[in-house]
């Protein structure tokens, strides 16, 4: 540090200030300093600068199926807040949600100078079953851990009951329903929430179709479903499912939305590119990524938030695979 500032002519300080990232240095001063860092090869000791100020400037995440739109989705949005407060990410995706392999995960990353933790949804982990260093900073997209560590997610409830009072305003006697994984938290919140609609409207509540979040598994679930003419209505647990449903639709001749009705759930880019457009209930991804690194970053200044849980709402963005109940 004291040859860069003798090569820039400025003092160890703002060489200090300059490393670390601070914006009380003009910028004339920052781009001498930072030539004369190139220069002779200084980077930034981060073990000495946490113990001088007790940060490392990095948060971990783990994550599990990073194809998943919500976890990518998610992770990328974790990663553009924690830029904005300059901290860098490290991330595991782990093989399984197991609480075996998610703790090891934890004790992975415990060991890599990380300020605090993200967990992108535990899912069959829960606060017993989860062993998590002692002080360390976390936050959890998962609504089962409040009381334990702060949580943020998106209204699930909420979005999966707007899809389906959508559906039934739109004059369908019910609304089926392809559901995610049986072991996935958010699946079975949407699923619990199209029940319950249904049963407060009176309707018939359908046997639900299982998936597995791809357009796949949502292609063999519309094959099934479009052979029964009493289906006017689905509501998929994601745009994928609801992508391959509507393929299969229409090569067994059910027109959208003039016979069947589909509703999807995540609002990806690709949903109002199909054909028709698809009616979608649209997450706020950036939102729950800037809620959870604000909440780390709080607890890693001092505050104590278990109690917390951020819930960030939804929309419905109404397309064309919608529409009114076909007539008998």
């Amino acid at each position: 540090m004291a040859d860069v500032a003798a090569l820039a002519g400025v003092s160890s300080q703002t060489v200090s200030r300059v490393s670390m990232g601070l914006d009380n240095v003009r910028p004339e001063t920052r781009g001498r300093v930072l030539e004369a860092m190139a220069e002779l090869g200084y980077s930034t000791n981060v073990a000495a600068r946490a113990l001088r100020n007790g940060e490392y400037g990095t948060i971990g995440v783990i994550a599990h199926r990073l194809a998943r739109t919500g976890e990518s989705r998610t992770v990328e949005a974790v990663v553009e807040a924690a830029r904005g407060h300059g901290y860098t990410v490290t991330l595991v995706d782990v093989e399984s949600p197991s609480p075996h392999d998610v703790t090891a995960a934890v004790a992975r990353l415990s060991h890599q100078s990380i300020d605090g933790l993200v967990i992108i949804r535990a899912e069959t982990a829960t606060p017993t079953t989860l062993s998590l260093p002692d002080r360390m900073p976390v936050v959890v997209s998962d609504s089962r851990f409040v009381g334990h560590h702060p949580a943020v997610g998106a209204d699930q409830t909420d979005g999966a009951r707007q899809a389906t009072e959508h559906l039934l305003g739109l004059g369908h006697r019910t609304v089926h329903h392809v559901a995610g994984p049986e072991d996935s938290a958010p699946a079975q919140a949407r699923a619990e929430a199209w029940r319950a609609t249904l049963r407060d409207a009176g309707r018939e509540v359908p046997a639900l179709v299982r998936g597995d979040w791809t357009a796949g598994s949502g292609y063999d679930a519309g094959r099934r479903l479009a052979d029964d003419p009493g289906v006017t209505a689905v509501f998929c647990a994601n745009d994928e499912m609801a992508a391959g449903l509507m393929r299969a639709l229409h090569e067994r001749g059910r027109r959208i939305p003039e016979e069947v009705s589909v509703v999807g759930f995540d609002g990806i880019t690709l949903a109002e590119h199909l054909w028709p457009p698809l009616t979608t209930v649209v997450q706020d991804f950036s939102g729950i990524g800037r809620h959870l690194v604000d909440l780390l970053l709080q607890q890693v200044g001092g505050r104590l938030l278990d109690d917390v849980h951020e819930v960030v709402p939804v929309q419905l963005v109404v397309r064309g695979s919608s529409g009114p109940a076909p007539h008998p």
